[in-house]
């Protein structure tokens, strides 16, 4: 018999919708599960059980006609994201007592629509890391094999999906930070066009690289809650682009972009590295579904090469400069004080010249793939990465890892094209594997259709590791092999 957690998250707002479960029910039946799981996959900083309980019972009480299509969903909140009255510690010992005192507008929109969060999840210090290791929380590990880790910096957010603490959630993604937990956890991460979904009242900065967007197991359910986000808010800095008339679930739903020409290509963008083999048999697969399903597949040279990275590298590092005061700096991990020295280095005439050559080099780079209207790729070079791994490395060599690992993901925030992984493959041994699909800027409805239409020739992608059933259970622990289970 199906649990409340086996459904996805449109399918729980329909079983409120019919009167078969309340969101008291469901809210109380996932706080069990984040109760029983939640260290063990480093999925949340704070919980907030009470909150979510009183929210839950507002969202019983809303009248039929005025709720939304995810009302009454239990959900997450990214813990880079400003949230009213919660502790929000930006993954990071240096905010660990800090609570803001407004929220985020995408929290904004969330609770408007009805849904429930439980908390703040996992992310890296100051989303700098695509792994979430931090000192305010456990580690962010892989549902599907806990020697691995879930990825960053929405590595939480990936964590309670893919282990069914929560049916979706939200996250940002300034260089693969929802693409990259979604790709090594078997889930659909989407990095919305740039301008789509607000950046406010506070995040709207940051040259434009970062996005809240939503990570979830079902291309339906994140496109649910990317109608949720994507709503106009004036004084946003990037006009957004229009959304259709039926909004991205209606495009999920009708699953038929029309025939497209999809570009391919999987060499690396900002390393000259070896790709894995599982990672381009994923490419392989997915292009032959394509295919299948009428599109023309053509192979095309990669947008940007590695001549990119000391760009973006440099604006990175001027990133990483969060305001802190200067007796918490003791407080931050090795890596985000070795990018903030680096950034601090930065002259204003280095990092606008940066920027200027940068943007020359995406002009080069649309020209080269002009004709295609989405392309293809792998989401990583290599399919998973232990925990532990990057940061048992100097800061140096751990920063130049991360770009091996992920030398696709950040080209595309440069860009501002939406961008969404999915789960298309498998390694040898049963773990996710992602392929990157990536549209023109502003068509994020052809790439939502199209993202659907891929998860219907791969017969669905709502597969559960074995720890989803091992709440309570005494084989539940952090080391090599837990959790590994084939669909």
């Amino acid at each position: 018999m199906a649990e409340p957690h086996d459904l996805t998250a449109l399918e729980q707002a329909a079983a409120i919708a019919r009167g078969e479960l309340s969101s008291v029910d469901l809210v109380a039946h996932h706080l069990t599960r984040v109760d029983a799981l939640g260290d063990t996959v480093g999925a949340f900083v704070t919980v907030t059980p009470d909150r979510a309980l009183a929210a839950a019972r507002a969202a019983d009480a809303t009248p039929a006609g005025e709720r939304g299509p995810l009302h009454g969903v239990p959900t997450a909140i990214k813990d880079l994201t400003l949230t009213a009255g919660v502790r929000t510690t930006f993954g990071s010992a240096a905010f660990a007592d800090f609570v803001p005192p407004v929220d985020a507008d995408v929290v904004r929109f969330m609770t408007a629509a009805g849904m429930v969060s439980l908390g703040k999840t996992t992310t890296s210090e100051l989303g700098c890391s695509l792994y979430s290791e931090g000192l305010v929380a456990p580690p962010a590990r892989n549902p599907w094999d806990l020697a691995y880790t879930a990825g960053g910096s929405s590595g939480g957010a990936a964590a309670a999906v893919a282990a069914g603490l929560v049916p979706v959630a939200q996250g940002s993604d300034g260089g693969g930070s929802l693409r990259i937990p979604a790709s090594l956890c078997g889930l659909v991460g989407y990095k919305p066009s740039r301008g789509l979904v607000s950046g406010g009242p506070l995040g709207s900065g940051a040259f434009g690289l970062p996005t809240a967007g939503p990570i979830g197991r079902t291309v339906a359910d994140v496109a649910a809650l990317l109608d949720v986000m994507a709503q106009p808010v004036p004084g946003e800095p990037y006009l957004p682009p229009p959304r259709p008339a039926d909004g991205y679930l209606g495009a999920a739903r009708r699953a038929d972009p029309g025939r497209l020409r999809i570009g391919r290509f999987t060499t690396p963008m900002l390393a000259d590295e070896p790709v894995h083999p599982d990672c381009l048999a994923a490419v392989d697969r997915a292009a032959a579904l394509l295919a299948a399903a009428g599109h023309e597949v053509v192979e095309v040279p990669a947008p940007l090469g590695p001549t990119a990275w000391p760009l973006f590298e440099t604006i990175w590092y001027v990133l990483a400069l969060t305001p802190l005061p200067p007796e918490r700096e003791r407080r931050l991990l090795p890596l985000t004080r070795f990018l903030r020295d680096r950034g601090a280095a930065v002259g204003a005439g280095a990092l606008l010249a940066a920027l200027g050559e940068l943007q020359a080099q995406v002009r080069l780079g649309a020209s080269r793939t002009a004709g295609c209207d989405l392309l293809l790729c792998p989401t990583l070079a290599a399919p998973q990465a232990p925990v532990g791994a990057f940061a048992a490395l100097s800061p140096a060599e751990d920063f130049d890892r991360q770009r091996r690992f992920s030398p696709y993901c950040a080209i595309f925030n440069v860009t501002g094209q939406p961008s969404v992984s999915l789960p298309a493959g498998r390694t040898t041994d049963g773990l996710p594997v992602g392929v990157l699909l990536t549209g023109r800027y502003g068509d994020d409805a052809t790439l939502t259709a199209t993202a659907a239409q891929l998860e219907h020739g791969c017969g669905g992608w709502d597969h559960h590791p074995a720890i989803w059933r091992a709440v309570g259970s005494a084989n539940v622990n952090t080391t090599s092999g837990v959790g590994r289970s084939t669909p």
